[in-house]
């Protein structure tokens, strides 16, 4: 199980990863835009949707690799205190009931609206904006599949941890 939730998470990892590069060229052309537009009285619409793609995409994509680094928001009010079986329990329980049920009601949702933009090849509604309307739409899918990978990483990790109680169980409520 190990195994399969390592791949799993490498996969996930270099996702985060490479779309974290977008972050830095949304910062350079931020500032091309700023600099086009005050300095030179010029602007280019697709420049400013090209940072809006770029924020989306880091945030959809980047959510499972938030995840994982557990850098996610929490409310932390139990589960610090907790030891590693009851830790791996919530980590169970969360994933496979609320985090995997949400994510595959997010991709059925999304569905039908991804497929209605890809039909049409939807583009930008300003003159001279991006045409790619319907990938960045995608990424709603992308998000929700890339999140189900991540929570099935987790469910395989918990099990781990489930199955094979470690041989002295003193740890109390730590």
């Amino acid at each position: 199980m190990n195994r399969i939730a390592d791949i799993i998470e490498r996969f996930i990892n270099w996702c985060g990863r490479a779309v974290s590069w977008l972050t830095l060229f949304m910062v350079i052309i931020t500032f091309a835009v700023v600099v086009l537009r005050y300095a030179l009285n010029e602007g280019w619409i697709a420049l400013q949707e090209s940072i809006s793609y770029m924020h989306a995409a880091v945030f959809l994509i980047g959510a499972a690799y938030t995840l994982q680094q557990d850098a996610h928001v929490r409310v932390d009010i139990f589960y610090s205190r907790f030891g590693e079986q009851a830790r791996a329990w919530v980590n169970l329980c969360g994933a496979l009931f609320m985090l995997m049920p949400f994510m595959f009601f997010i991709g059925w949702m999304s569905w039908e609206y991804v497929i209605d933009s890809w039909d049409v090849l939807e583009g930008s509604r300003e003159a001279g904006g991006l045409p790619g309307v319907f990938l960045l739409k995608s990424l709603m899918l992308v998000m929700a599949g890339l999140l189900m990978l991540q929570a099935g990483a987790q469910v395989l990790r918990a099990l781990t941890v489930v199955l094979n109680p470690p041989a002295d169980n003193n740890e109390g409520g730590r």
